[in-house]
């Protein structure tokens, strides 16, 4: 046990750049390194075919199944003026790109930093937070409704001071807006901002405190004449030749809050995020799940536009149990997507629709590291939606599921 947090110690500050999936392995200066994780999992479904954000929705006869959930190779080079990194994620599903950008420094201006190609999104903590290091298996639903696959193409601009203000990074970026898959569908781009505040070693060296804001702000294109916007009556129907092309908003704010210290019992960690908006979606139908009606279009919506007010917010925490090689895992989360109507009116306020659904997700489970490298995580998800007025949403739908995952990182 002692071998193996000496280890940890020693790699620790290539674990802080490793951790922020928008940097290579290290800023020293090195040739081509590879490195990587693979994580195979066995999952449980409370009823078969259900719709999951725990990897995805299960097929429609199945409640069980083996899957590779992430399977990334990353390459990256550092020189004095320049860093670039390329991602590929193998899976069942096939090979697919996830980051691929270059950055440029120069060593007189260390606090300067500019990205350009496919990388993460720079809103919050849950987002840029590699999945390689994360112990909870998947971000919360907010962030996987509001961004899929959590990368955009574009250019960023990050500043972290070197000596006065080093605890500050500030991160200011323009993308396309549709997301990792997609070219863009329309002219206009989306700006993103965040700032994070860090301090570590506290309280004689045993406590990190880190802190946030971030907005995001921009907008999807309209094809038809006709959007919806949301009202404490339901969604209200605005129909004009002008709203065929018009761009709608599609604004977020957020804040986020890390604390861990360590004490005679092991390592605590408590993780917090709160985000709201305004969200432009669909009506959910027969071909669209309720879930799927407010997430973010990687092509051009072809059908009327629903402007959601949302919020949604997690809480994660993490208990080392004894400064054993076992963690306890506790987490909460809960998405709204739609703020303007109570629950109990969905189905019956105008054009409402299951993409107006609350859900609220309790996750439970720990972790054990058997070595620096390979990581089991056993943890059970309870899903909940508020009850409302729809048929199929009078009672709670029994989407649960548990998942048992093998992780080996090198």
């Amino acid at each position: 046990m002692r071998k193996i947090c000496l280890s940890l110690l020693a790699a620790f500050p290539t674990l802080v750049f490793a951790q922020n999936n928008n940097a290579p392995s290290s800023y020293d200066i090195h040739d081509i390194k590879i490195t990587g994780y693979l994580q195979t999992q066995f999952q449980k479904a409370q009823t078969p075919g259900i719709s999951s954000f725990s990897g995805g929705d299960f097929a429609e006869n199945s409640d069980n199944r083996f899957m590779i959930r992430r399977g990334r190779l990353k390459v990256d080079r550092v020189d004095t003026y320049s860093s670039i990194v390329f991602q590929l994620d193998a899976t069942q599903n096939g090979v697919q790109l996830m980051d691929a950008f270059l950055q440029l420094n120069h060593p007189d201006y260390k606090a300067y930093r500019f990205t350009a190609g496919l990388f993460n999104r720079p809103f919050g903590y849950a987002i840029a937070y590699s999945s390689g290091y994360r112990d909870f298996p998947e971000r919360p639903r907010v962030y996987q409704t509001l961004m899929p696959r959590e990368r955009d193409i574009g250019g960023m601009i990050t500043i972290n001071p070197v000596k006065q203000f080093h605890f500050l990074t500030a991160d200011f970026a323009v993308v396309n807006g549709a997301g990792l898959f997609a070219r863009d569908y329309d002219s206009r781009k989306d700006i993103v901002g965040n700032l994070h505040f860090q301090f570590d070693s506290l309280a004689a060296k045993k406590l990190n405190v880190a802190f946030g804001g971030s907005f995001y702000k921009g907008s999807v294109r309209n094809n038809t004449d006709t959007y919806y916007k949301a009202s404490t009556t339901g969604f209200l129907k605005n129909t004009a030749e002008e709203n065929k092309g018009a761009n709608l908003k599609r604004n977020y704010f957020g804040a986020n809050v890390q604390l861990e210290y360590e004490h005679s019992l092991g390592k605590s960690g408590l993780k917090a995020e709160y985000v709201a908006g305004v969200q432009p979606g669909i009506a959910a139908s027969s071909g669209v799940k309720g879930p799927e009606a407010s997430t973010s279009f990687s092509t051009q919506p072809q059908t009327d536009l629903y402007l959601r007010n949302f919020s949604g917010y997690y809480i994660w925490f993490t208990q080392q149990i004894l400064k054993s090689r076992f963690s306890a895992l506790l987490a909460y989360d809960v998405y709204d997507p739609n703020t303007k109507v109570s629950e109990d009116q969905i189905g019956v306020a105008d054009n409402t629709t299951a993409g107006d659904v609350r859900f609220a997700t309790l996750g439970y489970g720990f972790t054990y590291l058997f070595n620096t490298r390979v990581k089991l995580t056993v943890y059970n998800e309870q899903v909940k939606n508020a009850p409302t007025a729809l048929e199929k949403y009078k009672d709670d739908i029994r989407d649960n599921v548990f998942t048992m995952r093998l992780q080996y990182r090198w």
